[in-house]
């Protein structure tokens, strides 16, 4: 008796071709629609934050964190009874979130929330960086969506086309952050340099809210022109959100 081997025929080879190829395509189509959802959210929590932090100046005529305590104690108080006026929870009031000052960045959230600008309770009492990154309750910051603290301050610590950058007001949006995530970001609100427009990196070695803010040094290829590398597939970068 003559044993006949049966193979496959060029057309099921085709089928089978065919199906691998769809579901490769339908798993990379639903990470690419995943990353632009995070990255969506990501731009809607910053642009929150922005309204919030504008809409407590128009309000108080004072920056949060910024306000002396026993004036933020009399103003939100009246607007949020419920608050509770917790001593103090402020600042100097020189008009702006000072570079290190930890206990006005802190008291930054606790005041925007008690007046009813962002969501959450904020303990407002943090001094020191350490405290600052502290998970709760009640947490003293909010957080990006890979648990990086959040942070509202004025410094030059961000990557600059020039060496020696202006103050400037801006939102820290916390470390945790994939670098392809930060690229997308920058892409989607920006001109997708890490060195100009609203959005920049965090300078490498920022020393005032290093612990917030980390290092540019594995995230951004300096250039020229500085670009966001994802060929490093770094997983702790940084965004500044300049006002």
């Amino acid at each position: 008796m003559v044993n006949k081997q049966r193979g496959f025929t060029l057309v099921e080879i085709a089928i089978v071709l065919v199906i691998i190829g769809l579901l490769l395509g339908g798993i990379l189509k639903g990470q690419e629609l995943i990353t632009a959802a995070r990255v969506r959210n990501f731009a809607d929590q910053a642009a929150s934050i922005q309204a919030a932090y504008y809409g407590f100046i128009d309000r108080y005529r004072a920056v949060p964190g910024d306000m002396l305590g026993t004036q933020a104690c009399t103003a939100i108080s009246n607007t949020i009874a419920t608050w509770g006026c917790p001593g103090g929870v402020g600042g100097n009031g020189n008009g702006t979130i000072d570079s290190g000052a930890w206990a006005e960045a802190s008291a930054a959230w606790s005041h925007i929330a008690a007046a009813g600008f962002l969501q959450g309770n904020y303990s407002g009492v943090a001094t020191n960086a350490a405290a600052y990154i502290l998970p709760g309750p009640p947490p003293v910051a909010p957080t990006n969506p890979w648990n990086g603290r959040l942070l509202l301050a004025s410094t030059a610590n961000y990557m600059d086309v020039a060496a020696n950058p202006p103050r400037r007001l801006h939102l820290i949006m916390g470390r945790n952050v994939p670098v392809n995530i930060m690229r997308e970001l920058d892409v989607k609100v920006d001109d997708s340099q890490p060195n100009s427009g609203i959005l920049r990196s965090a300078a490498a070695g920022a020393a005032a809210f290093e612990a917030v803010s980390g290092s540019a040094a594995a995230c951004v290829q300096g250039g020229p022109p500085a670009i966001w590398d994802i060929n490093t597939a770094a997983t702790d970068c940084n965004g500044y959100f300049l006002y």
